[in-house]
């Protein structure tokens, strides 16, 4: 089974609080997203956002440029069907991050559900070239730490520590903060995450 086919049998069985990675509210991307102060007209993106909660705190705080990606059309559907007659506020692209040729550039990149299940050398490097020619200010990348799971939704996935995401991102990227999160699931178990802010270093 592909990637796609595998996500989208993902969303069209499973509940919220029938997958791992749920939250009702994502307040580690939050405060990270706050603490940038950004314009409210900031081009925002939030990579293999899925279904996820984070679009809603985004367009309720007023952010008018909001873009989520995933590799799922029916965890965008899902997001759509939630946020009602907000979702014609946010830009929807099915799409594979390997395979996103962005047409804009991101103010903010932010990806708390993608980086770790790249595990081969090539899908990484697609990555962070992709991200370096996309962002124009800021990124936050959420992944399993060292000490989390070592499989997702019965994919392998590849952990990082803080030294050796910075390290993975160093090209084109300075670290700015990191910190360590606790994800209490929906089945009430643990998954030990790392977070990290980066800002695009000036050519």
């Amino acid at each position: 089974m592909d990637k796609k086919n595998h996500w989208e049998k993902v969303y069209t069985t499973k509940q919220p609080n029938e997958v791992s990675w749920t939250q009702e509210v994502p307040q580690s991307s939050l405060d990270f997203i706050n603490n940038f102060n950004l314009p409210k007209d900031a081009s925002i993106i939030d990579i293999g956002g899925g279904d996820s909660n984070l679009v809603d705190h985004l367009v309720d705080a007023g952010y008018t440029n909001v873009s989520v990606l995933d590799i799922s059309q029916s965890a965008l559907d899902r997001a759509k069907k939630r946020l009602g007659d907000k979702a014609g506020q946010v830009n929807w692209i099915a799409s594979d991050i390997t395979e996103f040729k962005p047409s804009v550039s991101y103010d903010l990149w932010h990806d708390r559900a993608t980086f770790h299940f790249l595990t081969q050398e090539k899908e990484i490097q697609y990555y962070t070239d992709i991200a370096a020619d996309a962002i124009s200010k800021y990124m936050v990348i959420g992944t399993f730490s060292l000490d989390g799971p070592q499989k997702c939704s019965g994919l392998e996935i590849k952990q990082y520590s803080e030294e050796s995401l910075q390290q993975t991102l160093t090209k084109s990227f300075d670290k700015i903060h990191c910190k360590g999160e606790v994800h209490v699931t929906p089945f009430q178990t643990e998954q030990k995450f790392v977070f990290c802010s980066f800002k695009k270093k000036s050519n």
